[in-house]
């Protein structure tokens, strides 16, 4: 009798394991699919199949709802060139941001980057976002990309500068100018 009682626990304890081990299973598997289909929703948003770039994005939780985020770096990184970013540095942006269709008051990613600093990783994002999208256009389509983003860019930085605000960029805006200009080269 003792022996069938221990065949029952022993049974019951594998089941339970087994059980456990299942479901560890399929949350990995859950996990893998939604990581799947993240990428593949920001490949058909962005237009870029390379996958380091878009894990990258993911791993920056960039998704295709935020993409449009990642579209206003640059300016940020104008707006912040000299360490701080002022009331018409932030209105410009917020100015491009609602040009562009995107709702800072919807964006917590942005509403995050006009307080805080976007860090390197996620400027280097943006470059290799920049990269991979016009390693897929023709010369004059990245021509004109790089273009209006840098004429964006220059708006923000002629925003905040000289005397009464008009035509002073600083020596920090113009390298920081320079910089995004040469992301655009990598190609």
């Amino acid at each position: 009798m003792a022996d069938g009682i221990l065949d029952e626990r022993g049974k019951a304890l594998e089941e339970i394991f087994f059980a456990k081990e299942g479901e560890k299973l399929r949350t990995a598997l859950l996990e893998k699919e939604e990581a799947k289909n993240r990428k593949e929703s920001l490949a058909g948003a962005s237009g870029i199949t390379d996958d380091a770039v878009l894990e990258q994005l993911i791993a920056l939780d960039i998704n295709s709802d935020t993409l449009a985020a990642l579209s206003l770096v640059p300016l940020l990184e104008v707006a912040w060139a000299d360490g701080t970013m002022d009331d018409n540095e932030r209105s410009a942006i917020l100015s491009a941001a609602e040009d562009s269709g995107l709702s800072a008051e919807s964006t917590a990613l942005l509403d995050g980057w006009l307080v805080i600093q976007p860090s390197t990783e996620v400027v280097s994002a943006w470059k290799d976002y920049v990269s991979a999208l016009t390693s897929t256009m023709d010369a004059a389509a990245r021509d004109k990309l790089k273009q209006e983003l840098l004429s964006r860019a220059r708006t923000v930085a002629e925003s905040a500068g000289g005397f009464l605000g008009i035509g002073k960029i600083s020596s920090e805006e113009e390298a920081k100018l320079e910089e995004l200009a040469n992301a655009f080269s990598k190609v």
